[in-house]
């Protein structure tokens, strides 16, 4: 069985090699170039299964290479790094088809969890159908942001909807404090405070039935799973 495909793209030797070395580490085969223009090339292959991106590259930057990538119907999970980390920044590389943005410096475990969430998005226990995602017995609808649950709906508040469906479009998989709190609060998490544990109670007093096993669970030191 063959691993995993990375690509990344960086113009640090230094910040590279960490990347190369902690992906590689963790049997993942990894390729690295140096500049925009080869990695225009080779992200166009479509022969890797997620790419790693720096925002500021020699030749052609990091926002272009992933504007011009998905206008060319390239798909390829992109994992957007810059040591530019204000929200701004963040969202222009969301808005512009990146599916996660790390700033650095950035942990190597924090960087292998992000990878692995990205390598699984799509392969999760849930299926989409009409514009519902459903895992078990649980359905949301993205557009209108309507949830049920046994086929009855629910009422979540904003914040809960937002977590919510997070995590059951990656159901399965271990999403940790420090994603949660960038994905749904847009900066980076505070491990002081209680904010996440606090929604997520509200929501599994929502979703949850007593005498059933929970579909939120808590993975000690790390984050919650779904499904």
């Amino acid at each position: 069985m063959s691993h995993p495909r990375i690509l990344t793209v960086e113009d640090d030797p230094i910040s590279a090699g960490e990347i190369v070395d902690s992906l590689g580490g963790c049997g993942l085969s990894v390729d690295w170039v140096a500049d925009g223009q080869e990695g225009v090339v080779r992200a166009m292959s479509g022969d890797y299964d997620a790419i790693t991106l720096d925002r500021m590259l020699p030749g052609i930057d990091g926002l272009t290479i992933l504007k011009m990538i998905r206008a060319a119907g390239v798909e390829t999970p992109v994992m957007m790094l810059s040591s530019l980390g204000g929200v701004d920044e963040r969202v222009r590389g969301l808005r512009a088809g990146g599916d996660d943005y790390l700033t650095k410096p950035f942990s190597s475990d924090e960087l292998i969890v992000r990878i692995e969430v990205m390598l699984r998005r799509g392969k999760q226990a849930g299926r989409v159908e009409d514009g519902w995602l459903t895992v078990g017995a649980l359905e949301i609808h993205f557009e209108s942001r309507r949830v049920k649950l046994d086929g009855r709906f629910l009422e979540l508040q904003p914040t809960e909807y937002k977590i919510l469906e997070y995590m059951m479009r990656n159901a399965g998989i271990t999403v940790t404090r420090t994603i949660l709190f960038e994905e749904i609060w847009g900066y980076h998490f505070n491990p002081g405070t209680n904010l996440i544990a606090v929604h997520v109670a509200r929501l599994r007093k929502k979703i949850e039935r007593e005498g059933e096993p929970p579909l939120i669970r808590t993975v000690r030191g790390s984050g919650y799973v779904l499904g």
